[in-house]
């Protein structure tokens, strides 16, 4: 019987998230999922790229009223001044 790679369970946190997801890419890259298993295996892996992507949002959200005004562009991201 092969073995279900696919949680049903919300994950605990943001690294538990990434664990499994990298898990199930290593897993499908490998050919090592039948069919209907690596369907099923797709499907958690949006779930958690949902999850973690929820959660970075969340933290984006958090660090902007913490930091408040004080945001700034990367030196990057600023266009140049000597035009």
């Amino acid at each position: 019987m092969p073995k279900n790679p696919v949680k049903a369970s919300q994950p605990a946190s943001f690294e538990e998230a990434m664990e499994e997801l990298e898990q199930l890419v290593i897993q499908m890259e490998a050919g090592e999922l039948p069919l209907e298993a690596s369907v099923a295996a797709y499907k958690r892996g949006a779930e958690l790229v949902k999850f973690c992507s929820a959660q970075l949002d969340k933290v984006d959200s958090q660090v902007k009223v913490l930091e408040g005004d004080m945001l700034k562009p990367l030196a990057g991201d600023m266009p140049e001044e000597n035009e």
